[in-house]
């Protein structure tokens, strides 16, 4: 199923802020974006969803979907007939898992990454984009040498290949990545391949380069990002490298959160919850040799999620802790981002555009 919209907006236009509701957030926050400075204007909350922390938008940017991060685990779905108000379809649906961290809309399916229970759920996407009840729940099985952090299987997010044909679910507990294929009918996915990295670096999120044939998955407890062959063919990840992700003389304990890859594949931003920076790191033409250049602070405390703008010229900042969302000019030259000014938004979790 496509979902399309004619909504003739710019692209980026508005800003969908989620937010940790228990901890006193708003929610779902909607913003108007600057397109010349970045800033972001509120323009309407909603706290109908407990704990909306990660949000994706459908094909046509014209449903949004919120995990809701609870021990329960659900995903809520809000029309977006009118782009700043959104409004629910339905109740949250519950995914079958404990604690969904991350989702994604991929062919005919909304996917979560249940951090709590360390599986992985596929919901149906209906007709207007309502999701109806799990159709499949795929475990993870394992755990790794960290004792605290990696006893279990913790899925922390689900990302599809730019081939489409592949569904790639990275685990913290089992320091690997899962890899699913899409069937091209159903749209359910198959276990695949386990692709194993460094044991005791658990792995949080990870990133393709533009060409699609290089993975960067970022290491949330050894502050490191590794580099990875991916084969669309094969449905194969080879880890090939690590890189340090934050400068040598960082006396902090750091938790890196959220990569992100610039457009034109030379450089590669990485959120820091500790150091609380937004590191810049250069990529050679292979992509394969990375390099440290930067570090700037985040505009607040515990950055959780980092996210570009469309037009590729504003990074913007989640800071949980200092509950705000600050937003940068990447210098086009160097990739270095520039402090702009920052939102109010409690408890602050994700910022996607339309």
């Amino acid at each position: 199923m496509v979902i399309s919209s004619a909504r003739p907006r710019r692209r980026g236009s508005l800003a969908y802020i989620g937010s940790f509701t228990e901890a006193g957030g708003p929610g779902l926050t909607v913003a108007e974006a600057d397109p010349g400075t970045g800033a972001l204007t509120p323009v309407h909350s909603t706290d109908v969803v407990v704990n909306p922390s990660f949000l994706a938008l459908s094909p046509g940017a014209d449903v949004l979907y919120a995990v809701s991060e609870t021990d329960e685990g659900a995903v809520a779905a809000f029309s977006l007939a009118d782009p700043a108000r959104p409004e629910p379809l339905g109740e949250p649906v519950p995914v079958r898992g404990d604690g969904p961290t991350h989702l994604v809309f991929a062919g005919t399916h909304v996917f979560t990454a249940n951090y709590g229970s360390g599986s992985v759920s596929a919901l149906p996407v209906r007709t207007g984009g309502g999701l109806g009840a799990p159709v499949a729940v795929l475990p993870h099985r394992g755990g790794g040498p960290v004792a605290d952090r990696q006893e279990a299987p913790h899925a922390h997010a689900v990302v599809p290949d730019p081939s489409g044909r592949w569904l790639l679910a990275v685990d913290l507990g089992t320091d690997s990545v899962w890899i699913h294929a899409l069937d091209p009918v159903s749209g359910l996915p198959r276990p695949h391949h386990e692709a194993a990295l460094r044991p005791g670096t658990g792995p949080r999120h990870l990133v393709f380069h533009p060409r699609g044939d290089r993975a960067y998955v970022l290491n949330e407890l050894e502050s490191t990002v590794t580099v990875c062959r991916w084969d669309a063919a094969k449905g194969a990840l080879e880890p090939l490298g690590e890189t340090r992700v934050v400068p040598p003389d960082a006396d902090v304990v750091n938790y890196p959160s959220a990569p992100v890859v610039s457009s034109d594949g030379r450089f590669l931003w990485v959120a820091n919850r500790g150091h609380d920076s937004v590191t810049t790191l250069a990529l050679d033409a292979s992509g394969d040799g990375l390099e440290l250049r930067s570090a700037v602070g985040c505009g607040g405390r515990w950055p959780r999620d980092l996210t570009p703008h469309p037009a590729g010229r504003h990074l913007y900042a989640a800071n949980e802790r200092s509950g705000d969302v600050a937003w940068f000019t990447v210098d086009a030259t160097t990739g270095i981002p520039r402090p702009g000014g920052a939102l109010p938004v409690t408890a602050a979790s994700c910022v996607i555009f339309d």
